[in-house]
């Protein structure tokens, strides 16, 4: 093969990568560029999907001239994306319409609230009727829990909050997409409009069954189907680049959401399998295989990827605030100048002194859904200073994760001997062994941890055969450092009670 190495591009929230590998799974050259968080008021959080694609291209290039190798050794692009993100674009021009509405953005709670309390006339397996709440009906066709994290309320408010542009989606005019889908639209200069399964099963509109859009909801969300791209397989050839990258025409031949792409780059290919994620969320998958699992305990069911005609599908709970409490420390109480720090300044003190924060700036994830709670701080008292809030800050990731976990637990019926870690976070070897600690469990932190555009290689490598198998990618896998607990159970006990009086307050709190 004259092409030797895949290109992954890593479009996250707060920044967008490019990352070289080779056949070994070694990363060869690699660039990240940050870019701006607009926060038009309280609870609104928003991109300027321009910035994203100039970023990204920008990255792009930059990666491939770090590798020291020419755009024509590539041998195929894949794409990993912050999910539930929404852009709209005219499909004449290419243009965004408005800023997307980010994933964190809660602008759509009161709409899902209302729509929380309705009802539905549906048929049975017998084909009685019967009435059915729109929750119960929502989660039966997507998995998910109504809430203002995914699309197709942030859509909804588009169509009805930007001038003009319900009309123009009526006439076909508009193009809506996850950032994956705007990429694609980008790169290929608007001749495909794609996604796959995996994005679009977080949008709210897709039957996660069938993996088709669901009439049913599209009309609930009065969305116009001429909007939505295609769904296709997560690992497939979707078509090429256009002039936007000279003299080359590259296959772009993989898409995952980031988080099921994480879970296919840690290679949690069989059931029962788990990896968490430390990204500016917290993100834990479980492998459920062929099978949907229908949660008891507030997590969500998601399609994992599609890889030729078999459909795998996760168990998911999502932390919304994680990396990004890191984040807040540094840009909002300024207490650290870069994020680094945070591991240097923590470490000045034993533990959190009581102290407990509740990151809940965009509510609370998994397995509570309380999009009304915000963030809280309790348990301070006149000796509490920065070391003591920059050690709760790192702590609530650690037990937001042991909340997930649990829930994962009691929906698979079996206990977790190991968690598979990355994302960023995961370089901070007090927070992992504090993880183990708290969970109980072995914490694994493979040799990349940046398993995410990883696994987006992995699913363009398949499609243009760069590897030939599964197989050939699972023996790649290697571990950097195993973390086990070494925290007395009674210690470990007595911190999470602390965590769950905190949490309790914090709801309390938005309920009053």
């Amino acid at each position: 093969m004259p092409s030797h190495y895949i290109l992954a591009l890593d479009q996250g929230t707060t920044s967008s990568r490019s990352m070289v590998f080779d056949k070994q799974g070694n990363v060869i050259g690699v660039t990240q560029k940050e870019f701006k968080q607009i926060f038009p008021q309280p609870g609104w959080v928003e991109h300027d999907a321009e910035e994203i694609w100039s970023s990204q291209i920008g990255t792009l290039a930059e990666a491939v001239a770090k590798a020291n190798i020419t755009m024509k050794q590539i041998a195929g692009i894949g794409i990993t994306n912050q999910r539930e993100t929404t852009v709209v674009w005219e499909r004449s021009t290419g243009k965004p319409i408005c800023n997307a509405i980010v994933w964190q953005d809660r602008r759509t709670a009161a709409f899902c609230d209302e729509l929380k309390k309705m009802h539905v006339e549906t048929q049975n397996v017998a084909s009685l009727q019967q009435n059915m709440s729109m929750q119960d009906f929502i989660k039966e066709k997507t998995g998910l829990v109504i809430d203002a994290y995914f699309s197709a309320s942030k859509l909804k408010w588009i169509l009805d909050n930007i001038s003009g542009a319900r009309k123009k989606a009526e006439n076909g005019e508009l193009a809506f997409g996850t950032v994956d889908s705007w990429l694609i639209w980008k790169l290929t200069n608007g001749k495909v409009h794609v996604t796959d399964v995996s994005n679009a099963s977080r949008t709210m509109l897709l039957n996660i069954h069938t993996a088709e859009w669901d009439d049913e909801l599209l009309k609930i969300f009065s969305v116009p189907r001429s909007m939505l791209p295609e769904v296709k397989p997560s690992s497939q050839i979707y078509g090429v680049t256009g002039n936007i990258i000279p003299d080359s025409h590259l296959p772009i031949a993989g898409i995952a959401g980031d988080q099921q792409a994480a879970l296919f780059g840690q290679m949690c290919t069989q059931p029962g399998m788990v990896k968490n994620t430390y990204g500016t969320g917290c993100f834990m998958l479980m492998n459920t295989g062929t099978k949907a699992i229908v949660s008891k305990n507030n997590l969500l069911t998601t399609i994992a990827w599609k890889i030729e005609n078999e459909m795998e599908y996760a168990l998911e709970g999502s932390v919304f605030i994680a990396g990004a409490v890191v984040q807040w420390l540094r840009d909002e109480l300024k207490i650290i100048r870069t994020s680094k720090e945070v591991e240097e300044l923590s470490a000045g003190v034993p533990d959190a002194g009581g102290v407990y924060l509740v990151p809940a700036f965009a509510g609370l994830g998994a397995p509570h859904w309380n999009q009304h709670a915000r963030g809280t701080m309790f348990g301070l008292t006149r000796g509490s200073s920065n070391a003591h809030i920059a050690r709760a800050a790192l702590d609530s990731i650690a037990y937001q994760t042991f909340d997930v976990l649990k829930a994962m637990e009691a929906d698979a019926g079996i206990s977790i001997a190991e968690l598979r870690v990355d994302g960023g976070a995961t370089v901070n070897n007090a927070l992992m062994q504090f993880q183990s600690d708290i969970l109980n469990c072995k914490v694994v932190r493979p040799t990349i941890t940046e398993t995410t555009a990883l696994g987006a290689a992995y699913l363009a490598g398949l499609a243009v055969g760069y590897w030939k198998n599964i197989d050939e990618i699972q023996k790649q896998w290697q571990v950097d450092k195993t973390f086990s607990p070494q925290m007395k159970a009674t210690k470990a006990n007595e911190l999470l009670n602390g965590w769950q009086r905190a949490v309790k307050a914090s709801i309390a709190w938005a309920d009053l």
